[in-house]
């Protein structure tokens, strides 16, 4: 404990002749500045102090106010006074320092946001996208700050150069998960009410990409499909090495599972998770449903027409397989199909077309047969109505000719077991594929399915 000594004045020249005491501290007050001491240290370190109580009561705080010589008495006087004045005036110096030493950081309000926000209540693949945004996306020049340091400005900052980077989408999404995040830590009380610093940001404009197959698109592709499942697919040209292998072995074959999961995107209009995740037991061949337990949008019943029911009779149960798409593992959903649609893409001559576009072609084609957009949204799963809308202006087109059904078009762009009338110049579906899962084939092909498993 330190040693205080009686109130006197502190003079420069007595403080250059200050000697370190033998043990412990020695604390020298000064009378003209009330408040003001200089503790000096058995190691000869000294430094200047300002004691005060609350104007609202509680315990006496200390407050450092630098080292001697470092900072000399005149310095020290008037830093004394000014926290005087502040004490005086209702505030709490001592009280405000500790309050800022532990204001959270961005990062810890992002990893809070992240647990009691995200994860309990979003879907995992959600999870990793809020994730990548606010860990990612979000420099630690940002997430380092206090968060009630951080700017409009920085965060225009951050946005401005993500979008510089290419990244224009990935800016306009950090920036509206960031602004979840200030909304909650508010919520919560983390943080004071203050103005939300990424709100009032000007977002990047977004073109929507809106890809649909044509006609012609969707023939390439079925030709390409029946292609790999038979003779595989000749890889992309690269230039010659001596470890190359022969042209006829550089071909890969579509496994039946791979081709399968390509033929339902297009003939069902399912999100790709919602087909490699998709089990045996969510397939119902009696009614022609997929009942899917959750969705992008929760419990989800699919309609499957004709075509679409050929495709899961035709598929091979694998032993110990639960899932309706074989993946690596036997016990978990294929992780994707980036790479055989990589091939497929290119030797079909739809460079640019995602996987994702398979369902925009489902829905088009449905829009260009003239059903209504309630139908279609329903068929999809769409939660909005807004979200169907984007195919209101697919109903006048006057190139497609009008189906009565979604499957049998694109099957019969496919060229799925189709055969030509000469006479009339056009395309005739097969019957059990003309008309999409009516009462009669559904039953037929509920009746095939059980052959099929009766004779495994």
């Amino acid at each position: 404990m330190a040693r205080r000594t009686a109130l006197s004045k502190l003079t420069p020249a007595r403080l250059q002749h200050l000697k370190p005491p033998v043990s412990g501290i020695v604390e020298l007050r000064d009378k003209l500045a009330r408040g003001l001491s200089l503790r000096v240290f058995a190691s000869g370190r000294a430094s200047w102090s300002f004691r005060y109580r609350p104007k609202n009561g509680g315990a006496r705080r200390r407050i450092g106010l630098g080292e001697y010589p470092s900072v000399g008495l005149a310095a020290a006087r008037q830093r004394a006074d000014r926290l005087r004045g502040i004490v005086s005036g209702g505030g709490d110096p001592q009280g405000e320092l500790h309050v800022e030493r532990e204001a959270p950081t961005l990062a810890k309000l992002i990893d809070r946001y992240l647990a009691e926000a995200v994860r309990p209540k979003k879907k995992p693949r959600t999870v990793a996208l809020y994730t990548h945004y606010l860990r990612n996306a979000i420099g630690p020049r940002i997430r380092t700050k206090k968060a009630h340091e951080v700017t409009v400005a920085d965060v225009e900052r951050l946005h401005r150069r993500l979008g510089a980077a290419g990244k224009r989408v990935t800016a306009n999404r950090a920036v509206v998960a960031l602004s979840g995040v200030y909304t909650f830590a508010v919520r919560r009380r983390m943080i004071e009410e203050m103005p939300n610093p990424a709100r009032g940001v000007e977002k990047f404009r977004e073109e929507k990409r809106e890809r649909y197959l044509s006609t012609e698109e969707l023939s390439r592709l079925g030709q390409t499909l029946r292609l790999g499942e038979t003779k595989g697919l000749p890889w992309p040209s690269v230039p010659s090495s001596k470890h190359d292998r022969k042209p006829q072995n550089r071909k890969t074959l579509l496994g039946p599972h791979v081709a399968a999961a390509f033929r339902l995107l297009l003939f069902t209009g399912c999100r790709l998770r919602e087909i490699l995740e998709l089990r045996w037991s969510e397939v119902d061949f009696e009614r022609g449903l997929l009942l899917l337990p959750d969705s992008k949008t929760g419990r989800k019943t699919v309609v499957l027409n004709a075509p679409a029911l050929q495709v899961l009779v035709d598929i091979p149960r694998i032993r110990g397989c639960e899932f309706v798409i074989l993946g690596d593992d036997p016990k978990k959903p294929r992780a994707d199909l980036h790479k055989p649609w990589d091939l497929v893409r290119h030797h079909s001559g739809l460079d640019g077309v995602r996987l994702h576009d398979l369902r925009h072609t489902h829905a088009s084609v449905g829009a260009g047969a003239g059903l209504g957009l309630p139908i279609i949204g329903n068929l999809l799963g769409h939660k909005h109505a807004d979200t169907t809308a984007r195919y209101a202006h697919l109903g006048d087109d006057p190139l497609r000719r009008a189906s009565d059904r979604i499957g049998s078009e694109i099957a019969a762009a496919l060229g799925e077991r189709l055969s030509a009338n000469d006479e009339l110049g056009t395309v005739i579906v097969a019957p059990m594929i003309e008309k999409q899962a009516s009462a009669t084939e559904i039953s037929s092909v509920a009746a095939a399915h059980r052959r099929e498993k009766a004779r495994r």
